[in-house]
């Protein structure tokens, strides 16, 4: 009998097929103790198997390339923590065995993260990966992954790692649904980017049993269990349709009434380029540029290298205009040099822009980076900064600008609240915002963006994010400057529309988003989208929200 089950649905297609479980998790070393004299033997052990495991998460990154390989050289990086392996040898000469001494270390660590607020939850199922793998290596037994198979299947997990996520087969792997994670989890990311329709946040994933047929909707977040021929058909019919719809539509992205609505790539370095270029991005909305600065987290790079890393991305949308937001250290891009380890809760702390004015010669070496990568060239070149609370914030980043020498425009990004709400003041230091809704949801809602328990607090759908996000839009407009959205919100085809209808001037997502997007608004008129923002902003909850939406779209 169907039965249908919903979570948050975080990467567009579907999926139908049986479902096969990810392998269980390493089993936890049993605590003997070892003579003094093994210590440095067992200590020596320790560090080989890091050493490895950290190569390997590299080689798997090099392999993937794009966000993939930021996020798993982020997580090679964690692996070789000088604290946490300090940790592991005085452990183990204490007494411990090398793989004790790894899960007990990598166990304090985990619970240190949640003593700080779970800001960085979303990363435990990143510690716990590394974790399972050197243990699994000191074990020398094998570390669970994604089951081998000759037929296509629908992933099922509690989470995944992102070491698992980049390297998924789309020709084996026709979906995953996951019980735990966020829409903004490094999982959801990759799935994006891979194009493999995606569902977290589902209870009771993990006991649906092998093999059972499941159809996945990666749109709408609903996950039918032994679905209907009907239903199969319907499905399947959609989905052929809309692939129909994608190959279709081409061009710059505007509604059907000839509105523009540029659309824009989010991307992590040079690597996610061509993705970016082969989809139609016009530009791009969000360079982070954190990927050149997590090589190295004991100290910034150098001006040179950062200018050549810049130019290759300026020199692939010649005339077109190119977003670069300035280092975003702290929280959960933490980095040795810049951000304190003791701070109670980074995530409301010195992070962003705020790290840059506590070091003003970084912010100053990266805006003259930027400055000589844009010379000669014909691209738009738009510098923003994260994090930005108020008007004082918004001055001296524009300072820093113009001491620099830089030819650009001079943003400011709205993910704070009180950012929204005096975006008219904002903007009287700078030229455009850019609206991170990731963070903007995070903060308005006191909910953890990692954390699926709240990830109903984080879907883009709720009224009063929608609501902030049309006051920044009201202050650009009214002081005749632009208003970007660049969070995971654009990536949302029916949400893009109703974004524009509240006044977004554009929209940046990651690049396989992008032809959903361009077909979707290219079906409504402005009026329309207008009306489907004003219902959507009237509804209470998120779920209400997009109902309303869908409806006045559908003209129902």
């Amino acid at each position: 009998m169907e039965t249908t089950l919903r979570g948050v649905g975080v990467s567009h297609g579907v999926a139908i097929g049986e479902v096969r479980h990810m392998g269980t998790a390493v089993l936890e070393p049993p605590a003997k103790q070892i003579p003094p004299e093994d210590a440095e033997r067992e200590q020596g052990r320790a560090r080989q198997a890091v050493e490895a495991v950290a190569a390997d998460l590299i080689a798997r990154g090099n392999l993937a390339g794009g966000e993939a390989q930021h996020v798993l050289e982020a997580q090679a990086m964690m692996a070789q923590d000088p604290e946490l392996m300090a940790d592991v040898e005085r452990r183990i000469a204490v007494g411990s065995t090398a793989e004790r001494a790894v899960y007990d270390a990598f166990a304090a660590y985990r619970a240190l993260l949640a003593g700080a607020g779970e800001y960085l939850a979303g990363r435990v199922a990143d510690l716990d990966d590394v974790r399972n793998r050197i243990v699994a290596r000191l074990l020398g037994v094998p570390m669970p992954g994604v089951p081998d198979s000759d037929e296509p299947y629908v992933l099922i997990a509690r989470d995944l790692a992102p070491a698992d996520t980049a390297l998924l087969d789309p020709a084996l792997v026709l979906g995953f649904v996951t019980e735990e994670g966020g829409p903004t989890s490094h999982s959801a990311i990759l799935a994006r980017a891979l194009g493999v329709p995606a569902v977290v946040a589902l209870p009771g994933a993990c006991e649906l049993a092998e093999g059972t047929v499941v159809a996945v909707d990666g749109s709408t977040g609903e996950v039918f269990v032994d679905p209907s021929e009907d239903k199969r058909d319907a499905m399947e019919r959609a989905a052929r349709e809309r692939k129909a719809a994608l190959a279709a539509s081409t061009g710059p992205g505007a509604t059907s009434d000839g509105h523009r609505v540029p659309l824009l790539a989010n991307v992590g370095g040079p690597a996610d380029v061509p993705a970016a270029v082969e989809a139609g991005a016009e530009g791009v909305g969000l360079f982070r540029t954190e990927f050149l600065f997590l090589d190295d987290s004991e100290r910034a790079p150098s001006e040179e290298k950062q200018v050549e890393a810049y130019r290759k991305v300026l020199e692939a949308f010649p005339e077109g205009r190119v977003v670069v937001r300035v280092l975003d250290a702290g929280a959960d891009k933490p980095l040795a040099f810049l951000t304190p380890a003791d701070e109670p809760n980074p995530a409301l702390g010195v992070r962003g822009l705020r790290t840059l004015l506590d070091h003003p010669e970084v912010l100053r070496t990266q805006l003259t980076a930027l400055a000589k990568a844009a010379e000669g060239l014909p691209v738009h070149l738009e510098v923003m900064a994260p994090m930005v609370a108020d008007r004082a914030d918004a001055k001296a980043f524009a300072d820093a600008c113009r001491e620099a020498g830089l030819r650009a425009k001079f943003g400011a990004m709205v993910e704070i609240p009180s950012a929204a709400l005096r975006a008219r003041s904002i903007l009287r230091e700078v030229e455009f915002l850019s609206l991170g809704t990731n963070d903007l949801a995070q903060y308005t809602f006191a909910a953890d963006r990692q954390v699926g328990a709240v990830s109903r607090l984080q879907d883009p759908w709720q009224p009063a994010l929608l609501d902030l996000i049309a006051m920044a839009a009201d202050a650009a407009r009214a002081e005749g400057k632009s208003c970007g959205v660049c969070g995971e919100a654009a990536s949302d085809p029916l949400l893009a529309c109703v974004l524009t209808g509240l006044g977004v001037t554009s929209l940046s997502m990651g690049a396989a988003s992008i032809p959903y997007v361009r077909a979707t608004l290219a079906k409504y008129t402005v009026a329309q989208c207008e009306r489907a923002a004003a219902a959507a902003r009237a509804a209470d909850s998120a779920e209400e929200a997009r109902v309303a939406a869908q409806a006045v779209l559908s003209g129902e």
